[in-house]
């Protein structure tokens, strides 16, 4: 398939995708979300891939979410997180797969880059690593599973911190609260995950696949009622936002990234 924004790289069974818009933050737009989805799909299909790796180009971003500007602009940027009979879905494509994906987080993961990150099987940061849920800082619910999956993850009250101030969590903070695995040194990162694919690989795929399934099934006992539970909230509160109002939040949210600086 032909592909735009993103890259991938295929040896040794493992298949590397790469977000490619480091000018934009490798922010989401709609054709870009729906290419990864349908490209997780078909590299779950391919007998020359076992494992995957996830990671934005560049050193500041691994994704920061939906593209904002697009989503200001285009009220049918949130019609489509919906529309899974159009678009395809990539964490809906990450939650299906059968086999492993790891994340390399190479910089920010903000909002839907964060929630790409949490779906993944495993989660290995750089130093440059940083996350934040901003949800409430331009008033969209989240659709993607991070209400729940957070919470999973480092438990409710840290979850609701970080979900609730929309502040950012760094790397060592990030690591010491489970978030994380490990933090590697960013021009580390890629070797490092590559080697723990190469491993991963190395396993009878029928076995890592059955094993990768029962964990998975084990969490999922509680985690497909919740998901959809957030899904139904999110579909019910964003498609009644007014255009005008999510722009002058994202306007407001931009201005106040930038007075930071």
């Amino acid at each position: 398939m032909a592909l735009k924004d993103i890259l991938v790289d295929t040896k040794h069974f493992v298949a590397t995708i790469t977000i490619n818009r480091p000018k934009a933050l490798n922010a989401l737009t709609i054709d870009l979300r729906h290419q990864l989805g349908l490209l997780i799909e078909e590299l779950n299909k391919s007998a020359s891939v076992r494992v995957i790796i996830l990671t934005g180009a560049g050193e500041r971003a691994f994704s920061a979410g939906l593209d904002l500007k697009e989503l200001s602009k285009d009220e049918d940027t949130l019609k489509s997180i919906y529309d899974r009979k159009r678009f395809a879905d990539p964490v809906e494509s990450i939650r299906n797969l059968t086999k492993p994906i790891i994340c390399a987080v190479n910089g920010v993961a903000i909002t839907g880059g964060f929630e790409l990150a949490i779906n993944c099987d495993i989660i290995v940061g750089s130093r440059n690593a940083a996350f934040a849920d901003t949800h409430s800082l331009v008033g969209v619910l989240p659709a993607w599973g991070l209400s729940q999956k957070l919470s999973e993850l480092i438990g409710p009250s840290r979850a609701k911190e970080l979900s609730l101030s929309g502040r950012f969590i760094y790397a060592e903070e990030a690591f010491s609260w489970g978030l994380i695995n490990s933090i590697q040194e960013p021009e580390n990162l890629l070797d490092y995950v590559f080697t723990i694919a190469k491993e991963i690989a190395k396993n009878d795929l029928k076995f890592i696949s059955e094993y990768k399934k029962l964990i998975d099934q084990g969490n999922d006992l509680r985690w497909k009622e919740s998901i959809a539970l957030e899904y139904k909230k999110s579909k019910d509160w964003n498609l009644k936002l007014k255009p005008e109002v999510l722009a002058r939040k994202v306007n407001k949210f931009f201005q106040n990234q930038k007075s930071k600086k």
